[in-house]
């Protein structure tokens, strides 16, 4: 199934596959995304092989492998850039029903990470050392964190952070949070 995706889900796509092609090979490979979990890991303090590193990786690697069978390529890949713009257009195209299944990992993996007090949700303190990981700085952070709280609750879900992911990259969301 091929979808036209729009300009700036193309863009931010690309930009994507830029980040995790670790190597710079041109194709993404488990290795890529097994690579970018590492870092994100280390980035909040853990280690890659920690329980929350661990789940991240986890998230990271079915993600890949969701890639690679709508890109028609074996679990392990490779996949190249105009396969993954067509296999992850499908997945932002696809709505929440698509997306949400593919990234959900990911983002609990990352909520783990980010949530330190352990109370399930990212407050505004969290989201602002999250942010610092992606080199944002404190005033867009605090417009980013109200924007995406929607119930308004002054901490974020693991559904309003992914639900605040898939507009990001549908172009309808301005905040970076992937990194």
């Amino acid at each position: 199934m091929t979808m036209a995706v729009g300009n700036v889900a193309q863009e931010r796509l690309s930009k994507r596959f830029d980040k995790w092609d670790a190597n710079g090979d041109g194709v993404l490979e488990p290795s890529d995304f097994v690579t970018e979990a590492a870092n994100i890991a280390r980035a909040f303090g853990e280690t890659p092989e920690s329980e929350k590193g661990v789940q991240l990786r986890d998230g990271f690697i079915a993600m890949f492998e969701n890639l690679a069978q709508r890109a028609g390529v074996a679990p392990q890949g490779p996949i190249d850039r105009a396969q993954f713009l067509q296999a992850a257009g499908e997945v932002v195209e696809g709505g929440a029903a698509t997306f949400n299944p593919v990234l959900g990992p990911v983002t609990k993996g990352i909520v783990a990470l980010a949530d330190k007090n352990g109370d399930g949700v990212i407050d505004d303190g969290e989201f602002a050392v999250w942010l610092q990981v992606l080199g944002l700085g404190e005033e867009e952070g605090r417009e980013a964190f109200q924007q995406i709280d929607t119930d308004k609750s002054g901490t974020l879900s693991e559904d309003e952070l992914l639900e605040a992911i898939r507009l990001f990259h549908t172009g309808d969301l301005d905040y970076e949070l992937l990194g």
